[in-house]
């Protein structure tokens, strides 16, 4: 017996979306979460069809104290340079033609998957650009963690992981990300355009659809989204990993959010013309709103109105929710 594979909706799938009057109901998308990381980034095309190459100042040149009569030797200052790959994302969406046409509602129905797989592409880039790393994965990018993974890196002064388990049970990170387009950036390949890409592909034959060889009409839609992160200034990231479980509302045991946090302005070289943000899981994010509240009511920590709505903010950049972020981090090295 040949077993229809489940990627493709089912009339069963269309019942479930359809309201009283037989129309394709508002679906509910009780698996959408906050990434606000996603529309926070910045996004500059790449120079290189499958990247971007930056060039890195590493040296400076020494100046001579010259005496009367002395001379001074030429200098010249170092540099590197690094290529950020980007990696690409696809999806396809098919479903059964005659299916998608029952009861007029073709379009509709489309439309609904549509925004299932960007839901759930949008959902794998802001997990990506934490978690990526090329040498687990090729096809991607290389994320977050992956360049702020040690404390005896040269970046390793912009992690803070004396809050953090020892083992990788109940880890998560703070991360503070400054954007511009001389810090930190999303990148994607030279002469393409940024975003997700829809192509509706139309009505389409799908061959050996039941694995006996038959055949069936169907709609079909192609998604992309080629994505790279490129880190030119590491300076403008601080990760604070912290262990979760251990965390209070009042801070009087396991990590002090606000004090950890309050550290980071220290290690941002400039505060000023970037699009900095703090990113946190919502439920971190909920432990700091209660410290701020039942432990330090004069900080710098408070509500501000942001596009319209408000925003928890700290040293003046908004708090962001990351529903990406994971609560099982391994812990940073030594």
């Amino acid at each position: 017996m040949s077993v229809l594979a489940d990627t493709h909706p089912t009339l069963l799938d269309v019942s479930k979306r359809l309201d009283p009057g037989g129309k394709v109901d508002k679906i509910v998308e009780i698996l959408a979460q906050t990434n606000d990381i996603v529309d926070d980034a910045v996004y500059i095309e790449g120079n290189l069809p499958t990247g971007h190459r930056s060039t890195i100042r590493t040296g400076l040149p020494a100046p001579t104290w010259r005496k009367l009569y002395g001379g001074v030797q030429p200098t010249k200052s170092r540099t590197a340079q690094v290529t950020d790959n980007t990696g690409m994302m696809e999806a396809y969406a098919e479903v059964d033609k005659a299916l998608a046409d029952l009861n007029g509602n073709t379009a509709a129905f489309r439309l609904s998957e549509d925004s299932a797989h960007i839901e759930g592409m949008s959902q794998d880039l802001a997990s990506s650009i934490f978690y990526a790393d090329e040498d687990v994965t090729p096809e991607k990018f290389t994320g977050l963690s992956a360049r702020f993974s040690s404390l005896s890196a040269e970046n390793g002064q912009n992690i803070n992981a004396s809050a953090a388990h020892a083992s990788n049970a109940t880890n998560t990170s703070i991360w503070f990300v400054g954007w511009g387009p001389n810090s930190v950036f999303m990148t994607y390949p030279k002469g393409s355009t940024a975003g997700i890409h829809t192509d509706d592909k139309g009505q389409v034959t799908i061959e050996n659809v039941d694995g006996a060889g038959g055949r069936m009409e169907a709609y079909r839609t192609h998604y992309r989204m080629d994505a790279g992160l490129v880190l030119k200034d590491w300076r403008y990231v601080y990760r604070i990993q912290v262990d979760f479980a251990a965390l209070t509302k009042d801070a009087a045991t396991g990590a002090d959010l606000i004090d950890l946090m309050t550290d980071v302005a220290s290690f941002i070289p400039n505060l000023g013309g970037i699009r900095g943000a703090w990113y946190a899981s919502r439920r971190v994010h909920s432990y700091l709103r209660r410290q701020m509240v039942n432990k330090v009511k004069s900080s710098t920590l408070m509500m501000d109105d942001v596009a319209g709505k408000k925003v928890m903010t700290f040293d003046g950049f908004p708090v962001r929710r990351v529903d990406a972020l994971l609560h099982t981090e391994s812990k940073v090295a030594a």
